[in-house]
């Protein structure tokens, strides 16, 4: 029920009930006061009834007739014994007929005590009459009635005029609580609204009334509550903000987790690591499960310190820090070490393969100059052994030098300097620097440069080195055919690459190509003078001119590698 009806019922009972009861009060009042004015005036006429029964006691019947016609009340003379000798309202016989009066109450009270009264229908006209009675000295008793539905209709009306007026403030009264329930409510429900507004998180309503009283200081109080919690929830949300921008800025992954075992906030970083998607909040369950983690978020929990501990999830090897947040929760650090991890493997492979290179060259070299020390070795066999230290020596110089190029590379020592390239000119270079191994095999060196793609922006040197070591790869690895340099345009550039129709690349060995010391089949490779480092090189010269490489190959089709430079 609204205020307004509850004011409204409040007043209604209210002023209902005092209706009532004045009506009730004020009527039984009225009543008894009619009933002793009545008692009164009566009790004076029937001592004027009695004065006028000494004077004339002749004709005491004659006499009731003329003072109940004069009063216009019924006027009765009763002699000591009880017997009616006069009445106004009977004559004769009627008279004569009447019972004894002795018995009547206002009669015997009258005799005993000098004056009666009673109220009581009447044994002769049957009406409700109010009776006074009086003893008259020597004489006997004077009654004056007079019928008491005079008395009623005056408290009827009376009642009614009561009624008409309680009903009348009862309206009233009514009309004005209602005025004043609006006047009261609405201040009220604007409140109201205003503050179930702001517990949804409206913070931007206001009261807008202006009122006296604790309604205006209420008001204004619930304004300033608000102005508090705007500015309060904009300093939460600034410090929510900057907190999810440090934590998203960290390389970090970092998760925490209430007491209640629920995710209530993780970074994109621990998502990325993690593998997971879930909205937030979610159960600590939906991680991961991984007994390391398990064990460091339970250990957490119960208030230890877990650090360094090194995991392995979803492929990427994580160092794990628990630690138990005050209140109950825990909060967990993930930090990736799959990089590092992996540059130390590079590093042991790279070690491990320098050192593998370089040692059978060296061997051989040390075998035949141990040989060259002794004075007894023909000629001939001499100078075999010489030329086969200095084919070493040459192949050793090779890899010193692919090495270095590709530190001063991957380093950032070398800058490219771009420029429009004319491909037909550097194939002119490349082919004359490969031709002599091809001749030996009979392989064909093919040039295609469309029109659109004739030429190339790039570093003139890088990009003689680039197609140098390709068309190099092409030739050791075919044994009969053709090796194609082609080039084609790109909507962003130009693609340069080198098709062969050599033995072919098995597709799992295809995406590791480009590593260095790399090779399909090593003791092959070896045996036809490569490093092992050429495509490494390309892949890095190409990438410093933002570029990418690309292999693709059939085994027993041929093999095709391009290159693609930007504009």
């Amino acid at each position: 029920m609204r205020l307004t009806q509850r004011l409204l019922l409040g007043a209604f009972i209210v002023v209902g009930v005092l209706a009532v009861v004045m009506v009730t009060i004020v009527d039984r009042q009225l009543t008894n006061r009619l009933r002793d004015d009545a008692t009164t005036f009566l009790e004076r006429e029937a001592e004027l009834v009695g004065v006028l029964w000494q004077r004339d006691a002749q004709a005491p019947d004659s006499l009731a007739n003329a003072i109940g016609a004069a009063l216009g009340r019924r006027v009765t003379l009763v002699a000591p014994d009880g017997v009616v000798i006069g009445d106004s309202e009977f004559d004769g016989d009627a008279l004569r007929g009447l019972q004894n009066h002795a018995t009547r109450p206002e009669v015997a009270e009258a005799v005993a005590s000098g004056l009666g009264s009673s109220r009581r229908p009447s044994p002769s006209t049957g009406d409700q009459e109010l009776y006074v009675a009086v003893r008259v000295p020597a004489m006997g008793v004077a009654r004056v009635s007079l019928p008491t539905a005079s008395i009623d209709a005056v408290t009827r009306d009376a009642r009614s005029d009561i009624l008409g007026a309680a009903l009348f403030a009862l309206l009233a009264a009514l009309g004005i609580a209602f005025l004043f329930s609006r006047s009261v409510s609405r201040p009220v429900e604007e409140l109201r609204d205003v503050a179930a507004a702001l517990a949804d998180g409206d913070l931007a309503r206001r009261p807008t009334l202006k009122a006296p009283g604790e309604v205006g200081e209420l008001a204004d109080a619930l304004k300033e509550l608000a102005e508090q919690l705007s500015a309060r929830l904009r300093a939460l949300e600034a410090d929510e903000t900057l907190l999810v921008q440090l934590t998203e800025s960290l390389n970090e992954g970092v998760i925490a987790v209430d007491a209640t075992r629920m995710v209530v906030r993780i970074n994109e970083t621990a998502r990325r690591l993690l593998g997971s998607r879930a909205p937030l909040p979610f159960p600590v369950e939906d991680l991961p499960r991984d007994l390391a983690l398990r064990e460091a978020l339970q250990g957490a929990f119960d208030g230890t310190v877990t650090e360094g501990v090194e995991v392995v999830i979803t492929g990427r090897t994580l160092n794990i820090t628990a630690r138990p947040l005050s209140g109950g929760g825990a909060v967990l650090a993930l930090f990736d070490l799959t990089r590092v991890r992996r540059l130390e493997a590079v590093r042991r492979d790279f070690v491990a393969n320098v050192s593998h290179e370089l040692r059978t060259p060296l061997t051989i070299v040390g075998g035949f100059a141990e040989t060259l020390v002794e004075e007894d070795v023909p000629a001939e066999t001499r100078r075999g052994f010489a030329e086969r230290i200095l084919g070493n020596t040459r192949r050793m110089q090779r890899i010193v030098d692919d090495l270095l190029d590709l530190s001063r590379i991957e380093s950032g020592g070398w800058v490219p300097n771009p420029q429009a390239i004319d491909l037909a000119s550097v194939a002119t270079d490349v082919f004359a620097a490969a031709r002599d191994a091809a001749d030996r095999k009979g392989l064909a060196l093919d040039a295609e440069f469309p029109a659109d793609a004739a030429s190339v922006y790039a570093d003139s040197t890088a990009l003689r080195q680039v197609l140098g070591n390709l068309v190099d790869n092409a030739v050791r690895h075919t044994a009969s055919g053709r090796v194609t340099l082609f080039s084609r345009r790109h909507e962003r550039g130009v693609i340069v690459g080198v098709r062969d129709t050599g033995v072919g690349i098995p597709k799992e060995h295809l995406p590791r190509i480009f590593e260095r010391f790399y090779r399909v089949d090593p003791g092959r490779a070896r045996e036809e003078g490569g490093t092992g480092l050429g495509l490494a090189i390309v892949k890095h010269l190409v990438e410093a001119h933002g570029g990418r490489v690309k292999a693709e190959s059939e085994v027993g089709v041929g093999s095709s590698i391009t290159a693609f430079f930007p504009d």
